[in-house]
Formats: C-alpha cells, structure tokens, sequence
C-alpha cells in the first residue's frame, strides 16, 4: 500500500490479505493506483486477461468497465465471467476497470462508456468468454504441472480436478502459471440449461459495503492540504460575467482564493462550509447579451408557432390526411406538454484532482464516459492524455447526468484545478442547488396528435408531430425525439410522424429513458383515448393491433394476467396499462390509481411484466423494474423545471424538485418472461410505461385526460 502509513486517514479499514476498503484521505504524493486499488483483494495477483485477476488465496476479482452507479452491472457482469470460469460465487469479487477506451470500450459506443441500458447487452459474450478464456488457462497450467491431458480436468465450484490421479488443486495455487499460458483462440461457451450462475438471483456484490457506509464515493475522497471549490454559476443560461467583485469572500475564514473562470467565478477554501459562505458573498454583474431569458410558458408558445411548419419526416405510412376525412371517420385531437426535467441524482456532480508524482493529473470520480474526462483534464491543463489518470469510484446515481459528451463538467472542474495553480489537490463539488439549476435537463417537449376511428371501431389513421430540442445537436432529424412514435408497433394503415428540432438556450441531455420518457407517454395515452372512443377494451384493443407472436403481446399477456389474479379493482380506484419498446426490452405495466381528498392521484398497486432476453440476475432486473416505477412515478406526478420571466429557474432542491417518498411507493410485482434471446437492457425500460399507466388509470377514473405533466388537477383537459 504505501511505506509511510502515518501518511493516511482511514475511516473505515479492514486490513487482511491485501484487501483495504473505503480509503477516504489520501496523502498529496500518494501512488497513482492507491485509491483506484482500495477494494482489490491483491491488487498485485496475476491478470489472466483484461477482466480477471486471480488471487493466491483463489479470490476472483472482475474488472467492471462499466461504472456502479446503482444499476447493478458490478453483480451481472460478475456473474457472467463466475458461470464461464465455474467459481464458487463465495470467491468472486469487483471493481472498477482502469479508464481506456481500447481496452475497455463498450462495444455498443465504440469507447469506454456506461448508458443506454447497455451493459450486459455488450459484455454478454464477452465477459463470458473473459471466464472460459481463464478457465482454459487455469486447466493448461494444471495440465502442465500435473503432467496429464487437459481435457482429462474438470472444474466445478473453484475447484480444478483430475479424476484418475486424485490431483486438486484450487484457483489461486495455479494463478500464476496460468497468467503464464497463451490464452487460447476459442472458446466454447456453455448451453443456457447448463448455466447455474447466470440466471439466479445473487445478492449485488456492493450491497454489504454499501450498507455498512464502507463504500467510498467521490464526495467522500479527502487528501491531504486539499482545497474545496464552488463556482458561482449564472442564474440564467447563456450569460456570462461581466464584472465581479470577490473581496467580501476573502474575507470569510478559510477562503483561500477567489477566480474568474469560463464557467463563472470558483472561489476555494479549506473547507465546504467557507467555500460556500465565500461564494454567497461573491458579487457579480452579468452579461445577458447571449442569454435565454425565455419562460418555459413562452417557450411553450414558440414551440407552438414552430409545428404550424412542416418539420422533419419520422414516418409517413399510407395516406393519413385523406383517411381523416373518409366518411363515418371519427377524429380526436390531443395535445400533450412535457417539461424539463432535471436528473437530481443523490451525489452531486463532484471530482477530486491532484498532481502526480509521475508529472500527471490523477483524477477521482464517477465517470461515466472516462475517455472524455480525461481528454477535457488534459485540454484544459495542458499535460499529455496519457499523463492523465482518472480513477473510476462508485457514483451515487445519474440517470444520464454523467453521461456528457465533451465533458462540461469536467472541463469546469479542470479549469478550477488550473485557475488554483495546481500546487494543492482540489475537490470541485457542485451543490444540490448547482444541480437542480444547472441545466442539462431532459428537454421540454411537445406532442401534437389526431386519430381516425371507423364506424367499425377500428384506428385507420395516426398522425403526430413532436417539437422539442435536439439532444444531439442536429439539424436534420433527431431520432431520440422520435424513438418510440416513429416505429409504432400496433397496426395502424395511415401512420405520419414528423418532427421539429426547436432552439433554446437551456442546455439538455439525456434523461432516463430518453426519448420515449415523453413518445411512450403521449402514444400509450392517445392510443387509450382511441380505444375508448371505439368502446374497446384497452387490453383487447392493444393485442388485436399487434402481431399475436410478438414479445409486446407476449409482456401485455403477461401483466393482465398478473393484474387478474389480484382480484377485482376495490371501489373508487381504476386501472389502466401500457406497453411500450425501449433499448429493445418490452415492459408492459398495469396502475392502479385513486384520487387524494385534494384531487390528486394515488398509486396503490402497479404490475409489471418485462421481457429482456436471458435474465442474468432476476433478482436485479425485478430491482430495476421497481427503481423505474419509482423513478418514473415521481416525475409524472411532481416533477417541472420551470423557467420563470427573464429565464430564471424556479425550482432549487428537493423541496420544490422532490423525488417519490417511500410511503407514495406502490406496492409492485414484476414477472421476468423466460426467454432465451440475447439479453438486453433494463436500467431504463421499466420507465417508459408507468406515466401513461397512470394517466390512462386516471381520465377512466376522474374523465379528465392528461395533456400537461406533471399530474396536477389544473393541468387535465
């Protein structure tokens, strides 16, 4: 670990064959691996390929390239090398791969990156492979000092054996001979009804630590004469400082520094308590020139104007304006408004930087694109990528906040790093408040939609047009503003989608889910209203417009069944469904919902069934399917960022941006379908479905429809 112990803070140690855990102060010159180290059982034991290394005492430990920010691909990924190398789950362990976007690239974004429900899906055969590559290995190694044929040795729970000779041996005493061995080309891989690992639910490998508090987040890094900065940011977007004036803040006790940056005005401190007093006694006057000084009210209105246009072509099936207008078609019109949305995950944006020894940059934070922060560190101080080393720590949620490309927030807390002269380790934190304002929300959009139905009650035309801002900057068509509109899977002859990428100077992201956070919404919703204009069942209706062997028919099935066997709906409750595609997983859900003494809703029960291909871990896909429908809940029940006139935003904490509580937590059961297809993602599709669900339970309860969220009795039609 280090030859000067004294050096070190530890608030919590457990010290025992090589395994330190939640290292929290770390010394100015300490080794660059230290840290990154703090939860290896040996960090120095042989590595037989990128993502295995195997201890002497047999312990397992994977290298996750994928960030653990709650999602669970520590666990997952884990399982998936345990089957292929047949460990005994007792001796696997996991951290964090080193940040290289070769090595570690996930193979869905070409470079080192987690999102997009993604995690499995890529290293499915990959991690495996990583397992049975090993297992090979640890058999040559056997074959070679037992002097017998490989295929001779069988494994089984962490124990390699050969029959005939009565030879054991363990995976540590062979770890490092075989580390010595030429992996071999191929591998085969075994049949899923041989699996017994993968498929099972195993307790997440960080839940211990995590609820013991052992676990290390980049909030709780400290080292040693370290400075503590925040930046005073503009209350409006796009402005920039035009005079300040910092003199008030030097004299708060324990402010060190006060700086003008690109980003606004960092002022540094010893400790967060003066930083944050220096930076409320910083004055600034702001240049508006370039600002967005827009309410969200005249945004709204702007976006209206806009989709009088033609706008961008999604999908233009059929002829839909002359199905409008055949005889005995009855239309519906319905407009539905989604606000921003912030992502408001438990940690804050934050990063500790250091110099090095080596004459580098060493970096600790929840990366989720660690490429890309490392790239902005050394753009912005001016030292070689390659003398830039970021070490990935647990991360306390994101739903897409970290997940920025060119980095912002990391050129922000790099340029802080280098206004300090970077003679002392500085941690850039962001507050909840820096949070909430700080933009790279989920954008507002907004849905216009009018329907045909027949005198057979049958939906002979779609039509639809999307406004809102492009996530990926384009000019041309966005497809994130249309996933999950413009490819409907339901049987409609006359289907148009058109799109309009509108300009604003809020800055947005991806949120949970994406695009279909509002297409799943305003689809399932308006298709609701269609079915019960034609006096069709909303189970029925769907399922006679989808293929019948289809996965979406296979979850919808599923999840009425599940809604059925809880019995009838109790009095003065009503239910209502959705079904809906993300990051190719199909989940269908079903609400029950009830209205509050106030006349606001109230979820009490909600069904989920989720189709995502082989089920690594039922256990963590029920988990996320839950997380979704909580997640999903609060924000189509609660939440709006609200840009007041002149730009401001009106929303600052928990307070007036709050999360669902647990006692507004529904109760919910989840049906994982048995699937042999590839697995695919579930961090996110369990989200999609829940809002409409409510909705839909909510206008058969009340009458009202739902065209504004949040659900609030004043914005029902």
């Amino acid at each position: 670990m280090t030859n000067n112990p004294d050096n070190i803070s530890r608030r919590h140690f457990i010290a025992g064959a090589g395994l330190v855990i939640g290292l929290t102060i770390v010394p100015k010159a300490m080794s660059v691996t230290m840290l990154n180290n703090k939860q290896s059982h040996a960090p120095d034991a042989p590595l037989l390929n990128a993502f295995v290394r195997i201890a002497p005492d047999g312990l397992v430990t994977v290298m996750s390239k994928h960030l653990e920010m709650g999602q669970g691909p520590y666990t997952g990924l884990s399982q998936l090398v345990a089957e292929e190398l047949d460990a005994d789950w007792s001796q696997m362990r996991v951290e964090s791969s080193p940040a290289d976007d070769k090595t570690y690239a996930n193979m869905a974004f070409g470079m080192q990156g987690t999102g997009g429900s993604t995690s499995i899906a890529n290293s499915y055969e990959q991690f495996r492979k990583a397992g049975a590559t090993a297992k090979a290995m640890l058999v040559a190694a056997a074959a070679a000092k037992w002097q017998v044929p490989a295929n001779e040795i069988t494994v089984n729970k962490g124990k390699i054996l050969h029959k005939k000779s009565g030879q054991e041996s363990g995976f540590g005493p062979l770890a490092e001979s075989a580390a010595m061995m030429s992996p071999p080309d191929n591998v085969t891989l075994k049949q899923p009804d041989a699996f017994s690992i993968i498929g099972t639910d195993k307790q997440r490998l960080d839940t211990p630590a995590k609820t013991t508090g052992k676990t290390t987040f980049t909030l709780d890094i400290d080292a040693d004469d370290m400075l503590i900065v925040v930046v005073k940011h503009a209350p409006y977007f796009g402005a920039k400082v035009a005079i300040f004036d910092g003199k008030k803040a030097l004299k708060v006790p324990d402010v060190v520094d006060v700086k003008a940056i690109p980003q606004g005005i960092a002022v540094y401190a010893n400790n967060t308590y003066a930083a944050l007093k220096g930076r409320d006694a910083v004055t600034v006057e702001w240049d508006l020139s370039a600002a967005e000084t827009r309410s969200s009210d005249k945004i709204i209105d702007d976006y209206r104007q806009q989709m009088k246009t033609t706008g961008l072509k999604a999908t233009d099936n059929g002829d839909v304006k002359q199905a409008l207008v055949e005889d005995g078609v009855t239309t519906i019109d319905a407009e539905f408004v989604f606000p921003y949305l912030a992502h408001a995950p438990m940690e804050p944006l934050d990063a500790v930087l250091m110099k090095n020894e080596q004459g580098g940059i060493d970096c600790y934070n929840g990366a989720q694109f660690p490429g890309m922060d490392k790239k902005a560190i050394a753009d912005v101080c001016g030292v070689p990528q390659d003398k830039v080393i970021i070490h990935i720590q647990y991360a306390g949620g994101s739903f897409g906040r970290r997940a920025q490309f060119g980095s912002p927030y990391m050129h922000e807390a790099a340029e802080a790093f280098k206004a300090s002269g970077m003679s002392r380790p500085v941690k850039h934190i962001w507050t909840r408040e820096d949070d909430i304002r700080g933009g790279f929300y989920r954008p507002l959009f907004i849905h216009q939609l009018r329907g045909g139905i027949n005198k057979k009650g049958e939906i002979v035309a779609w039509d639809q047009v999307i406004a809102g801002q492009s996530i990926m900057h384009k000019d041309e068509l966005d497809e994130t503003s249309v996933e999950g509109a413009s490819d409907l899977p339901y049987s409609i002859p006359n289907l148009r989608v058109y799109s309009h990428n509108t300009k604003t100077g809020v800055p947005v992201l991806w949120w949970r889910s994406v695009g279909h956070t509002h297409t799943g919404f305003a689809v399932e919703v308006f298709l609701d209203e269609l079915l019960e204009k034609a006096n069709i069942d909303p189970v029925k209706g769907r399922l006679a417009l989808l293929k019948p062997e289809s996965r979406q028919a296979g979850v919808l099935k599923k999840v009425a069944e599940l809604a059925d066997s809880a019995g009838p709906v109790p009095d003065n409750r009503m239910r209502g469904v959705a079904v809906h595609k993300s990051f190719n997983t199909y989940v269908a859900e079903i609400a029950e919902v009830s209205q509050d003494t106030e006349g606001y809703p109230v979820v009490h029960n909600v069904w989920v069934a989720v189709d995502c291909g082989v089920a690594v871990n039922p256990g963590h896909i029920r988990a996320q399917m839950e997380g979704g429908v909580g997640f999903g809940l609060g924000a189509i029940l609660y939440d709006e960022i609200e840009l007041t006139e002149g730009g401001k935003v009106k929303q600052s904490n928990f307070h007036d941006y709050r999360s669902l509580r647990i006692n507004e937590m529904p109760n919910v059961e989840v049906a994982v379908i048995e699937s042999t297809e590839a697995p695919t993602g579930v961090g996110e599709p369990g989200v999609p479905p829940i809002g409409p669900a409510v909705a839909n339970a909510w206008r058969r309860l009340t009458g009202k429809p739902v065209r504004r969220l949040p659900i609030q009795p004043n914005h029902s039609a």
